[in-house]
């Protein structure tokens, strides 16, 4: 609760949501999933091309405007670090750089290797900082768990996909190790408290989808580092990743009722991790099966990714996309349940 002598920021940019790096993060995944439908004849390549141009300019914009938050608003840099969902997504400005790092690769490998290793020494800070605040926790509930957690620990698994381009294998086979482990830890905790506990706010409902990424971001990672053989592993990150897209699918009608806010780009990144994977397990198996999941989950990214757009604009342009955190609570209340 807010005292009454605190003076609020009249400057909305006091309120820039970290969270919108996970627009970028969905940006990313739908131009490196047009990528590769141009390299299987399904698009042409300037599709990818002109998206690319897009979500690199926006990683811009929005690093510049967080920048200014950060210098001219450290307080409310603060609230961000202090705040229980928002502090996860720091290690999406890191996501995104490892992500744009493969997007760049195809028109300037130099430049993305600087962006990859940023990215990679950036996201390994953060994992470090946040794990240790974790264990040494004076403030955190089971209340607060949800998937946004899995950001800054899972995000690791990322990280392989341009150590194969940028570094080596037992590089990227450090981060792999790392993300894996603590997917696994985290998943069952996530699990215990959706199962034991009091439902996610509806606000957080759409954070559900994060749990199709570790899997589907595994299976590619772990294909870049055994050198593409799938093997019975490679199956197993991948049928997961498929199973949850279709239990969240089944909930569609649950997710349609929830109002717009931010969390709702976190359906993209997911989204477009299982869309990869899927694409790549055509291409591994030649199965038509594939190819067809493929084209309906890339269509339905296309208009995923669309309709939020349209969404944040319209935020934007009622001034309602820069507002404080909404107080998380400790203990839920009854018609949370």
């Amino acid at each position: 609760m807010q005292s009454n002598n605190v003076v609020m920021p009249t400057n909305r940019l006091a309120y820039f949501p970290i969270n919108l790096f996970g627009a970028v993060m969905g940006f990313s995944g739908l131009s490196l999933g047009l990528l590769k439908a141009s390299q299987l004849g399904w698009l042409p390549s300037t599709l990818f091309i002109s998206l690319s141009t897009l979500t690199i300019l926006l990683f811009g914009l929005f690093t510049g405007l967080y920048l200014f938050k950060m210098l001219k608003f450290p307080s409310e840099l603060k609230h961000d670090i202090e705040h229980p969902v928002a502090v996860n997504f720091f290690p999406a400005f890191s996501i995104s750089l490892l992500l744009l790092s493969l997007i760049v690769n195809e028109f300037a490998s130099p430049i993305a290797a600087i962006m990859w290793y940023m990215g990679m020494i950036f996201h390994l800070t953060l994992t470090v900082v946040l794990l240790s605040s974790w264990m040494h926790h004076e403030k955190w509930q089971i209340t607060h768990m949800n998937p946004a957690w899995f950001i800054p620990v899972v995000g690791n698994i990322v990280v392989p996909l341009g150590a194969v381009h940028f570094s080596n294998l037992e590089l990227g086979w450090f981060f792999f190790s790392i993300g894996l482990v603590f997917w696994i830890v985290l998943f069952a905790i996530v699990m215990y408290r959706m199962f034991f506990h009091a439902p996610l706010l509806k606000i957080l409902e759409p954070t559900l989808f994060i749990l199709i990424a570790p899997p589907a971001i595994g299976f590619l990672s772990y294909l870049a580092l055994n050198g593409g053989v799938l093997d019975a592993f490679a199956r197993i990150l991948y049928y997961t990743a498929l199973f949850m897209t279709l239990l969240l699918m089944a909930q569609l009608p649950r997710f349609i009722k929830i109002p717009y806010a931010l969390s709702w780009w976190a359906y993209s990144f997911p989204i477009a991790a299982i869309t990869l994977a899927s694409m790549t397990m055509f291409i591994l198996s030649q199965l038509t099966v594939f190819a067809v999941i493929s084209a309906a989950l890339l269509g339905a990214l296309i208009v995923l990714i669309t309709l939020l757009s349209v969404k944040t604009l319209i935020a934007v342009k009622h001034g309602t996309l820069c507002k404080p955190h909404p107080v998380m609570p400790t203990k839920p209340s009854a018609s949370d349940k």
